[in-house]
């Protein structure tokens, strides 16, 4: 049996986007199972993350992304609509998020079904690689597909959310488990990986391990 690496992913970072080709890689090259484990982001678990006194903290994720993502050859573009309904002069979170939710319920149900890392890449490319208007149409339905996937009969199984999210909750007692709260977060026996530019740390680990097939 693959020996399973944890990856902990929220559909609002960009960061876990550019983290999905690395993660997909790693199944190819070493004998490892990537388990997607979707969290809520930052801005919706922990709301005073972001703040107008933090205000650098944004303003840099929004500039280094995208360098990132054109070093790694990656289409980027900030998500229209973002996934999250925040004033970004403010800083406030709304109380309704239409969107949110249903992504990160979409992400569990996915691993549910075996194509956990395969549909978190496929539908955050289609969120972080500039398509317009991704929550409307067949967007969604055609990322599910490409991922081997039926968007309808994951969603008629999801239904009311309740079970999906307690799993979300879980995930997320899981992740502080790992002493961390960020993402990507990848964590293999017991040991964190913090972010997309640490996957090569973390190849060197199960090289060490003489994990490589």
């Amino acid at each position: 049996m693959p020996t399973p690496i944890d990856l902990y992913f929220s559909f609002r970072s960009p960061y876990s986007y550019l983290a999905t080709p690395g993660a997909l890689q790693l199944e190819k090259d070493f004998d490892v199972e990537v388990v997607l484990r979707s969290v809520l982001p930052l801005a919706v678990r922990q709301p005073e993350f972001f703040n107008p006194a933090n205000l650098y903290k944004a303003l840099y994720i929004a500039m280094d992304w995208e360098r990132r993502a054109e070093m790694l050859g990656m289409p980027h573009k900030w998500p229209s609509p973002d996934p999250i309904v925040q004033d970004f002069e403010t800083f406030t979170i709304a109380e309704q998020q239409p969107y949110i939710y249903r992504l990160v319920w979409l992400g569990i149900e996915a691993e549910r079904r075996g194509r956990g890392i395969e549909f978190a890449a496929e539908l955050s490319r289609t969120i972080f690689g500039g398509t317009e208007g991704w929550d409307q149409g067949d967007h969604l339905a055609q990322a599910a597909q490409r991922a081997g996937l039926d968007l309808a009969d994951m969603e008629a199984t999801i239904g009311d959310g309740s079970e999906h999210q307690a799993a979300v909750e879980a995930n997320q007692e899981r992740q502080a488990e790992a002493n961390h709260s960020g993402v990507p977060l990848f964590v293999y026996n017991g040991e964190p990986f913090f972010g997309q530019d640490r996957i090569d740390t973390l190849r060197w680990r199960l090289d060490k391990d003489g994990m490589a097939l």
